[in-house]
């Protein structure tokens, strides 16, 4: 079963090493942090209070990042992928907002057909100019439906 809670201070290293993970196992991604430099970014995001994470056997196996309505970061540890904890979490901003916004690299196609899965929209596309990856990239909106 999984449990969603605000992360906590203690968790940053579990977010860091699910964000290292994904950079690590991600061919196409380029390494421009220290897993140090991913570990305290983690922890600034949890202080600023963006961070819901998701556990499973007291494991934290995923989190997200919500800034206002930007979806800032949304991993999955790689063992515990397609098991509908991405879902949750999302159901989770979802539910807390009216509007969503997110960039997803081009390269990240497993990202886009999640996100159109679960109703957002391509809206923007960008060369990579204005991200640090220097990786082309695409903006998502959802809007909840007024019905």
């Amino acid at each position: 079963m999984t449990h969603l809670r605000a992360a906590q201070p203690t968790d940053a290293g579990a977010v860091g090493a699910i964000l290292s993970g994904f950079i690590d196992g991600t061919d196409w991604m380029p390494r421009i942090h220290t897993r140090a430099e991913d570990l305290a970014f983690a922890g600034y995001m949890i202080e600023q209070g963006w961070v819901t994470v998701a556990e499973q056997d007291g494991q934290v196996r995923a989190f997200c990042a919500l800034k206002g309505a930007e979806v800032h970061s949304l991993y999955v540890a790689g063992g515990a992928r397609g098991q509908g904890i991405g879902a949750a979490l999302l159901a989770r901003m979802k539910a807390a907002s009216d509007h969503l916004t997110l960039w997803t690299f081009e390269a990240n196609t497993g990202a886009q057909r999640f996100y159109l899965r679960h109703g957002f929209a391509e809206v923007e596309r960008s060369d990579g100019s204005t991200n640090d990856e220097g990786l082309p990239d695409i903006r998502y909106d959802w809007h909840k439906d007024p019905n």
